[in-house]
Formats: C-alpha cells, sequence, structure tokens
C-alpha cells in the first residue's frame, strides 16, 4: 500500500504555550505579532503623509488604568517590542493615566489616549501630551511625537436613554463631541501650541470613538455625518462605514455651538460632569471584565493544548 503522510500544523499559538508562553505574555506576543503586519501594511499610507495616517494601536493591560508606574512601563516595553514607527499605545485617559501619558510622551512613545468622555477630560488629555512636548523641546530631543485623542461619542446617549425627554434622543453625544471639538480648535489656536508648532511637533489630533448607532430607529450615520470635521479621526466600525458609504454625504459638518441642547439637558436633570465621570468609570470596568475574559478563554485553551 502507498504510505500515508499526515502533516498536524502547530499554530502560533499552540507552539508559544509549548515554548512556555502563557496569560498575558502570550497575548501580548501574538498581538504584537499581528499589529506588526498591520503595521507594515500602513506604513506605505504613513510615509506618504509624512506620519500622519496609517497608524495601529495596542492597549497596554486594561488591570493598569489606575497604576501609573505600570502603564509607563508596559508602554515603553510594548512600543519597544513591537519596533514599529506607527504604533500607538493606549493609554486611558485616567487620572493615574494622565502623568503616565506625559512620561510616555516624554520617552518617545505615541499614545493613543484612550476612553475620554468629556471637554474636561480631553482637556487634561491635551495638556499632558503638550508637556511632554514641551519637555523634549527643553531637553533638546525631536517633539515630533505621534498623538490622538480618543472621545467616546455613542455611549453618551446609551446613558441616558430612558432619562432624557425623547425631544432630545440621541442628541448628547454630539453635543458633548462638539464642545469638546470647540476646546480643541482653541488650543489649536493658542500661542502655547503654536510654540511648539514652530519648534516641529505635531498637533495630537482629536479621535471620535464609539460612533456606531446603537439606537435602532436612529440613523445609522447619525455620529459619521454629525462629527465631520477637519482634523480629526472617525474610527467608525464597519457596518458604519459601508452604510456612509452607500447613502452618507458631508453637507452637515459640526454645528457652532451646542450649548442651547446641553442647557435643556441640565434642566432633565442630567449632571453632564458627573456622568462623564460615570461613564469613564465604567468604560475602565468593562476593558477589565472583557480583559479578564479574554485571559480566562487563554487558559482554557492551553489547557486543552496541555491536555492534548
Amino acid at each position: 500500500m502507498p504510505s500515508r503522510t499526515v502533516t498536524i500544523t502547530t499554530t502560533p499559538s499552540a507552539k508559544k504555550y509549548k515554548e512556555g508562553k502563557s496569560g498575558e505574555a502570550l497575548f501580548f506576543e501574538l498581538a504584537i505579532e499581528d499589529l506588526r503586519q498591520a503595521a507594515d501594511l500602513f506604513r506605505p499610507i504613513h510615509d506618504l503623509t509624512n506620519g500622519v495616517d496609517g497608524w495601529v494601536s495596542l492597549e497596554v493591560s486594561p488591570l493598569l488604568a489606575h497604576d501609573t508606574s505600570g502603564t509607563l512601563a508596559a508602554a515603553k516595553a510594548l512600543h519597544a517590542c513591537a519596533g514599529r514607527p506607527n504604533l500607538f499605545i493606549k493609554i486611558p485617559g485616567t487620572k493615574e493615566g494622565l502623568p503616565a501619558i506625559e512620561e510616555a510622551i516624554f520617552a518617545g512613545v505615541p499614545i493613543n489616549v484612550t476612553l475620554l468622555f468629556s471637554r474636561s477630560q480631553y482637556v487634561a488629555a491635551a495638556e499632558a501630551y503638550l508637556r511632554g512636548i514641551e519637555r523634549r523641546i527643553t531637553a533638546g530631543l525631536n517633539p515630533d511625537v505621534g498623538s490622538v485623542a480618543s472621545l467616546f461619542v455613542s455611549r453618551w446617549d446609551v446613558a441616558v436613554e430612558r432619562k432624557a425627554p425623547q425631544a432630545l434622543r440621541n442628541r448628547l453625544g454630539i453635543a458633548i463631541a462638539v464642545q469638546t471639538h470647540e476646546s480643541y480648535r482653541r488650543l489649536l489656536d493658542s500661542p502655547r501650541w503654536k510654540r511648539t508648532f514652530n519648534a516641529g511637533a505635531r498637533a495630537q489630533r482629536l479621535l471620535w470613538a464609539s460612533t456606531g448607532t446603537k439606537d435602532p430607529k436612529a440613523s445609522d450615520i447619525l455620529y459619521i455625518r454629525g462629527l465631520a470635521a477637519p482634523f480629526t479621526v472617525n474610527t467608525m466600525p464597519e457596518a458604519a462605514l459601508k452604510a456612509f458609504a452607500d447613502h452618507g454625504d458631508t453637507s452637515e459638518t459640526l454645528p457652532a455651538s451646542t450649548d442651547e441642547v446641553l442647557a435643556k439637558f441640565a434642566e432633565a436633570g442630567i449632571d453632564i460632569d458627573a456622568l462623564a465621570t460615570q461613564l469613564l468609570d465604567d468604560g475602565a470596568e468593562s476593558f477589565v471584565k472583557s480583559w479578564n475574559d479574554l485571559m480566562e478563554c487563554i487558559a482554557s485553551k492551553s489547557e486543552a493544548l496541555k491536555a492534548a
């Protein structure tokens, strides 16, 4: 009889497990391999735009959200390990995350500030970024360190869905975004920022996150059309991108002001500042839960490989 050869393909995760990797270490090794490939794929765009576009992001462990030194150490290590200039390290805009953002920028690590929900939270993150850049200028270092500040939008409307009057339905997220954009533009127009720009720095761009429509009764491009503005980034989910390609337009850009809308929410008893803090805390907890679920999944698969 002719002989038969059976080829057993070992997956990257199985191979690394056999090398003794597990848990977070295993995840980050696999994630960095994937992100290196993505970064290389986007590298021509990154080079063509002189570093404006073509970025990918990798987040530090959500368990470090309230650990400044741990976050900073992880950000430096992950960026060094990845070895790609177009890789953002994501750090949450928590109270403990802000000093880590400043120090990471000073160390030359590009940062995607995540989990921002309000104007005040954005301003705090922008200040941390700017301090890091100014320190690099003072130290004679290249101030061109990329960064984005990610404002989560749709979660506002989900949070007040049962609290706000029907006339205000799905209006809070965009109102908060407009308010934040006003501060963003004010910062870019400030003498302080222009001094850093003249020294060679580039703007930390405002990024719209969580822009998929959650309300089935609302437009599927609500947060795409409503947040169209120069010098911003919208990380829309694929469904929203396809919907916008099908029937979207940019005839309606950000309104000049939404103070009247925000005043109506205040009249309805909604404390914007308190809700922003709650959304940040809830977001950090949600990230931790997802992370723990992922770690449990990795542990389960590791045990299966061990048994095999």
